[in-house]
């Protein structure tokens, strides 16, 4: 008898702004941020297996470049909310459709890790609850969290302050150039700016924001200059996080996938709608 399957959407995210504040002790810093959800990313199948603890198989056709198997944190989560359960627990198998591109700042593999941390506490029965489960996340990436509350959000601290936000109805322009971008490299560089003064909602709302990381980047990847560049002929264009992936912002769909016709062929591109709240996320209260 088949298994029943539950697919989960791992969604993009963007990051509309990136400012960072400061430098803790510890070293990680301080950051501002605000986190747009998008309606496209990859795609999580789950179902209970009975022969092996623990099934993954990975299709990356839709990328250029593959993602090595053991990058993926979808098997540490795994293993964390198994261990966290304390009794004995069926196996699963898994499947992940990949189309988020690796180091291009849209927090694909969090997302494969929240996803996965949801879809078994619910085949598993577990009903942890997104407290436990984003306390769960934390400890396999600063963007799990975000993913496992299901909304768009403003982020300050590591980014694991998160309030949820309405935004305005977007349509997005992504583009990754056939790079990697290592976040490691960029918040080590001795010229990333580490002071830029927090600011308040109502100042991103009235724009004048930027990512703090793209100057080191650009010059460090000439080939996110070029894509930032050639967005910037139809359109505002902002980096995203800390990785090399670009986006600019159209209110219509149309015009969206107008740009993204012309894209050069070497590099990877979608178009995506900006969405307040994943199907799993509880209503924001007012």
């Amino acid at each position: 008898m088949s298994r029943p399957t539950l697919t989960l959407l791992a969604p993009a995210k963007l990051n509309l702004f990136l400012h960072v504040t400061g430098r803790r002790l510890d070293g990680y810093h301080e950051l501002q941020t605000v986190f747009q959800l998008l309606d496209y990313g990859d795609l999580l199948h789950c179902s209970l297996s009975e022969h092996a603890d623990f099934e993954l198989h990975l299709d990356t056709r839709c990328l250029s470049q593959p993602v090595p198997l053991e990058a993926n944190l979808i098997r540490k989560a795994h293993d964390c909310l198994r261990a966290r359960a304390q009794r004995p627990l069926p196996g699963v198998r898994l499947a992940l459709e990949k189309r988020l591109p690796a180091g291009g700042g849209l927090g694909g593999g969090s997302a494969d890790a929240a996803m996965t941390l949801l879809a078994l506490d619910r085949l598993w029965g577990l009903d942890l609850g997104t407290q436990e489960l984003s306390r769960l996340g934390a400890q396999l990436g600063a963007d799990v969290p975000l993913f496992i509350g299901g909304h768009s959000a403003w982020a300050e601290g590591i980014g694991e302050r998160l309030q949820p936000l309405q935004l305005p109805p977007r349509w997005y322009v992504v583009i990754t150039p056939s790079v990697a971008v290592s976040t490691a490299e960029i918040f080590c560089h001795e010229d990333l700016t580490r002071n830029t003064p927090a600011i308040k909602m109502a100042d991103f709302l009235a724009g004048g924001v930027r990512n703090d990381c793209e100057s080191v980047t650009c010059r460090l990847y000439p080939e996110v200059e070029n894509s930032l560049n050639w967005l910037r002929q139809f359109a505002d264009a902002r980096m995203t996080g800390t990785g090399s992936s670009v986006f600019a912002a159209f209110e219509d769909e149309a015009s969206a996938r107008q740009i993204l016709a012309d894209l050069p062929d070497d590099w990877h591109g979608f178009v995506a709608r900006g969405i307040d709240a994943l199907p799993h996320a509880a209503p924001v209260e007012q």
